[in-house]
Formats: structure tokens, sequence, C-alpha cells
């Protein structure tokens, strides 16, 4: 008998995530039980958000993966076998299957995917959670104008390049900033951005001020910390800015930092506004459409750090924080 291979939750990880912090196991796979599919998982998206699941504060908009649990992740995957009304073996879905080679689903929040229209990777970027979360977090809070200048962090992440991209096809003036030589000579040269700041070998306050001169009309923030600091400083009059994530604290042994200079929201008329996914799932298929057609005219690019082996999880998880990824990041479990 075929067995499952899961990475469970053992304990609170303290700092950055170590792989004595999961429990490695196999157990026996049954047969799917009425309303049940059964599903092999083949990529499965490592986010930043993972990170907050692991802890213990029930104060989020997802409860905690609990202690023996099977670690949440959304995944892509092929049903194997289905009593299922709805879905039949061989279709590819993707939901929160977990860190697993298999898992079982009851249908909810399960979506149906074509790896004929696109490869599966890309179901977990652009076209799944990290594009929704560009698109709607960019167009619909950020609410860029032509001609204005959109600063965005992480901007070389699954994310932040999503959104410098789209800003720019918005007509707005983008500056990325990224961890490294590389990353930001990617972002200007590939993705079109307008200048790139490279955090770890800049001072990001004065580069700023250089490719800023009038003010950061929309600041993407994905990391949060003395970034989000430096660009509040360089807001523009009535500037918007869109809380997305806080890379950068999320391996805090002590209290999250706040940001030291929000009262420039108040010199600056300017608003700051926290962006989640989930409250846009019903609209999902506006975005993906639009995502879609702006990929197949050319107008916007994907990258995907793709690293084989499920058994590879917690260290590949660790590429997020590093920096070491390039792009969205998937583990490859099987396919």
């Amino acid at each position: 008998m075929t067995t499952n291979r899961q990475f469970r939750l053992a304990r609170r990880p303290q700092g950055i995530v170590q792989r004595s912090d999961f429990d490695y196991v196999a157990e026996p796979l049954r047969d799917p039980v009425e309303g049940e599919v059964l599903i092999q998982v083949l990529y499965v998206s490592l986010d930043p958000a993972m990170r907050g699941w692991m802890n213990a504060s029930t104060d989020s908009y997802m409860p905690p993966v609990a202690i023996g649990e099977v670690m949440r992740a959304i995944a892509v995957g092929r049903v194997v076998a289905s009593r299922l009304a709805g879905f039949a073996v061989g279709d590819h879905v993707s939901g929160l299957l977990g860190v697993q080679a298999y898992a079982y689903s009851d249908g909810q929040r399960l979506s149906k995917v074509n790896p004929a229209l696109a490869p599966l990777p890309l179901y977990l970027g652009a076209l799944g959670m990290p594009g929704l979360t560009a698109y709607f977090g960019l167009l619909d809070v950020g609410q860029p104008k032509e001609g204005e200048t959109v600063v965005v962090s992480g901007a070389a992440g699954a994310v932040g390049m999503l959104v410098g991209q789209i800003a720019r096809i918005k007509g707005a003036r983008v500056v990325g900033i990224a961890g490294g030589a590389d990353k930001c000579r990617y972002l200007v040269e590939e993705l079109g951005f307008d200048a790139a700041i490279d955090y770890k070998h800049e001072d990001v306050a004065a580069a700023l001020k250089r490719h800023a001169p009038q003010g950061v009309d929309v600041y993407f923030d994905n990391v949060g910390g003395d970034i989000l600091d430096a660009v509040l400083l360089r807001l523009a009059h009535g500037a918007r800015v869109v809380i997305c994530g806080a890379i950068s604290q999320y391996n805090n042994m002590s209290a999250v930092q706040g940001p030291a200079n929000y009262l420039q929201l108040l010199v600056k008329r300017a608003t700051m506004k926290g962006v989640m996914v989930a409250d846009y799932y019903p609209r999902a298929l506006e975005a993906v459409m639009a995502m879609g057609g702006w990929i197949r005219a050319g107008q916007l690019k994907t990258r995907e750090d793709v690293v084989a082996g499920l058994d590879t999880f917690p260290e590949t998880f660790q590429k997020l924080f590093t920096g070491a990824n390039n792009g969205k990041l998937v583990l490859q479990v099987a396919g």
C-alpha cells in the first residue's frame, strides 16, 4: 500500500524555523470516504505567511497550525481517487492541501486548474494567491494613477515582482527595493522597473530621495521594519500605503517593530491600509483573466523558483527569509 509522507508541526519555532520544529512521518493511505477526494500533491507553495501560521497567537486571520497537525500550505495536485461529485480522477486542483505527498479533501476551498492553459506552478504564483494579492492590493487599495511613483519592497519576490509590473502597465513610475545587485538588475533590465534600490548595499533613505524626488505616491510594503520607516519619510501628499506583509519581522524573538514614522501619515494626509487576499476571492476570476491576458501579451513576466523534494521543506522554506529565492518559491513533490 502507498504511504503518505507528511511534515507535521512538532513545536512552535523560536526565531528561524528548524527541521527539528517538524516531525517528518509516513502513514498508510486509505480510500476516500463518501464526499471525499484523494489528491496526489504535485507542487507546494512556500509563502512567508506560513511562518505566522506556526505561531501560537490566535489574533490573526487564520487559526495557528496545531501541534501535531500537517503543516498548512497551498498546493496543486491531481485527483487519484474520488467519491465527491464534481471531481473526477485526473482532475488537477488547487487548495490548502498541506506539506505532504497526498491529501484528502471534502471539496471546501478546492478549485480546479487547467495544466493545458498554464504550467501548474503558475497557479501558485501569478495565477494564484500572490497574483490576486498583487492585483487587488495595488489596484483596489493602492489605486495608482498614471504618472505617479509606486515603490514596492520585496520587489523580487512572488508578490512584489507582480506589483511592479502591474504598476508599469497602468502607467506609473516604479521603484523596487530588493536585496542584492543581481535582483536589482533583474527588476530593471528584465521586468521594466524604472529603478531599483539594493537595501543590502545602499542607504535606502538616500536612494529614495534620488529615485522619488517628488515623493512616493503609492508604497506597497512586503517587509516592514526599517524600510517601511524610510519610505514613510518620503511620502507624497495624499499617498497610499498598502500593508501586505512584514517578512523582516516574522522570525523576531521579541515584539514586532512598529512604524516609528507613522505621523507622516498625518503630515502628508496619507492612508495606510492592509490587504487580505481572502477578501477578494469572490472576484478571483477578474484578476486571473487580467493577469493571464498580460502574460499572453508579453506585458507581464513570471519567474518560479522550483526546488525538488518534499523532504527538503524546512531548508527550502528558509530561502524566503535569507533572500536566496528568485521569484515565486515552489516545492516540487511529484510530477
